[in-house]
Protein backbone atom coordinates (compact mmCIF):
# COMPACT_ATOMS: atom_id res chain seq x y z
CA UNK A 1 0.00 0.00 0.00
CA UNK A 2 2.71 2.46 -0.95
CA UNK A 3 0.28 4.91 -2.58
CA UNK A 4 -1.77 5.13 0.63
CA UNK A 5 1.06 6.12 2.96
CA UNK A 6 1.12 9.84 2.01
CA UNK A 7 -2.65 10.06 2.50
CA UNK A 8 -2.37 8.38 5.91
CA UNK A 9 0.34 10.87 6.89
CA UNK A 10 -1.87 13.79 5.82
CA UNK A 11 -4.77 12.42 7.85
CA UNK A 12 -2.61 12.10 10.98
CA UNK A 13 -1.19 15.60 10.49
CA UNK A 14 -4.64 17.10 9.85
CA UNK A 15 -5.89 15.98 13.24
CA UNK A 16 -3.37 18.27 14.98
CA UNK A 17 -3.19 21.29 12.68
CA UNK A 18 -3.18 24.62 14.47
CA UNK A 19 -5.29 27.30 12.88
CA UNK A 20 -8.76 28.77 12.71
CA UNK A 21 -11.61 26.35 12.14
CA UNK A 22 -15.11 27.24 10.97
CA UNK A 23 -16.42 26.13 14.36
CA UNK A 24 -14.10 28.69 16.06
CA UNK A 25 -15.82 31.64 14.38
CA UNK A 26 -18.78 33.71 15.51
CA UNK A 27 -20.58 36.39 13.52
CA UNK A 28 -18.36 39.45 13.16
CA UNK A 29 -15.10 37.66 13.95
CA UNK A 30 -12.24 38.58 11.62
CA UNK A 31 -9.39 36.39 10.45
CA UNK A 32 -6.26 38.14 9.18
CA UNK A 33 -4.14 35.91 6.95
CA UNK A 34 -0.63 36.71 5.74
CA UNK A 35 0.47 34.56 2.84
CA UNK A 36 3.81 34.53 1.10
CA UNK A 37 2.58 37.24 -1.31
CA UNK A 38 -0.47 38.93 0.25
CA UNK A 39 -2.65 39.83 3.21
CA UNK A 40 -6.32 38.87 3.47
CA UNK A 41 -8.97 40.17 5.84
CA UNK A 42 -11.82 37.67 6.26
CA UNK A 43 -14.97 38.73 8.11
CA UNK A 44 -17.37 35.99 9.25
CA UNK A 45 -20.93 36.79 8.09
CA UNK A 46 -22.48 33.52 9.25
CA UNK A 47 -24.08 30.72 7.25
CA UNK A 48 -20.74 29.86 5.64
CA UNK A 49 -20.34 33.31 4.08
CA UNK A 50 -17.34 35.60 4.45
CA UNK A 51 -16.54 39.16 3.35
CA UNK A 52 -12.98 39.10 2.02
CA UNK A 53 -10.59 41.94 1.20
CA UNK A 54 -6.95 41.93 0.21
CA UNK A 55 -4.71 39.87 -2.03
CA UNK A 56 -6.34 38.61 -5.22
CA UNK A 57 -9.63 40.37 -4.42
CA UNK A 58 -7.90 43.77 -4.25
CA UNK A 59 -5.87 43.10 -7.40
CA UNK A 60 -9.05 42.21 -9.31
CA UNK A 61 -10.86 45.28 -7.96
CA UNK A 62 -13.63 43.24 -6.30
CA UNK A 63 -12.89 43.96 -2.61
CA UNK A 64 -14.72 43.45 -0.42
CA UNK A 65 -16.19 40.30 -1.93
CA UNK A 66 -18.71 37.99 -0.31
CA UNK A 67 -17.71 34.37 -0.85
CA UNK A 68 -17.37 31.01 0.82
CA UNK A 69 -14.22 29.22 1.91
CA UNK A 70 -13.64 25.70 0.60
CA UNK A 71 -10.88 25.00 3.14
CA UNK A 72 -7.12 24.57 3.20
CA UNK A 73 -4.88 22.35 1.11
CA UNK A 74 -1.32 21.09 1.34
CA UNK A 75 -0.78 22.19 -2.26
CA UNK A 76 -2.52 19.29 -3.94
CA UNK A 77 -6.11 18.16 -4.26
CA UNK A 78 -6.60 17.00 -0.64
CA UNK A 79 -8.56 19.68 1.20
CA UNK A 80 -9.32 20.12 4.89
CA UNK A 81 -12.80 21.60 4.70
CA UNK A 82 -13.22 22.54 8.38
CA UNK A 83 -10.20 24.90 8.30
CA UNK A 84 -10.52 28.56 7.43
CA UNK A 85 -6.77 29.17 7.70
CA UNK A 86 -3.73 27.29 8.99
CA UNK A 87 -0.07 28.27 8.86
CA UNK A 88 1.87 26.33 6.23
CA UNK A 89 -1.19 25.45 4.12
CA UNK A 90 -2.92 27.14 1.18
CA UNK A 91 -6.34 28.78 1.57
CA UNK A 92 -8.94 28.01 -1.10
CA UNK A 93 -11.91 30.35 -1.48
CA UNK A 94 -15.27 29.27 -2.86
CA UNK A 95 -14.54 31.05 -6.15
CA UNK A 96 -11.57 28.65 -6.63
CA UNK A 97 -8.93 31.30 -5.81
CA UNK A 98 -6.02 29.57 -4.08
CA UNK A 99 -3.60 31.66 -2.02
CA UNK A 100 0.12 31.22 -1.73
CA UNK A 101 1.36 29.43 1.40
CA UNK A 102 -0.03 30.89 4.64
CA UNK A 103 2.67 32.45 6.83
CA UNK A 104 0.59 33.76 9.76
CA UNK A 105 -3.02 33.69 10.98
CA UNK A 106 -4.61 36.03 13.51
CA UNK A 107 -8.15 35.69 14.89
CA UNK A 108 -9.75 38.95 16.05
CA UNK A 109 -12.96 38.36 17.99
CA UNK A 110 -15.91 40.70 17.46
CA UNK A 111 -16.47 42.97 20.45
CA UNK A 112 -20.22 43.04 19.92
CA UNK A 113 -22.62 40.25 19.07
CA UNK A 114 -23.69 40.60 15.43
CA UNK A 115 -26.97 39.71 13.83
CA UNK A 116 -27.04 37.59 10.66
CA UNK A 117 -27.56 39.55 7.44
Amino acid sequence: MIGRKPLDALIRQAEHLPGVRRSDLSLGDRVIVRTRNSFYSILSLGNGQYRVSGGWFDRMGVSPATTTISGCTWGGSAIKTDLVASQGLFLEFGNRVLTTRIQDVLLARSEEPCQPH
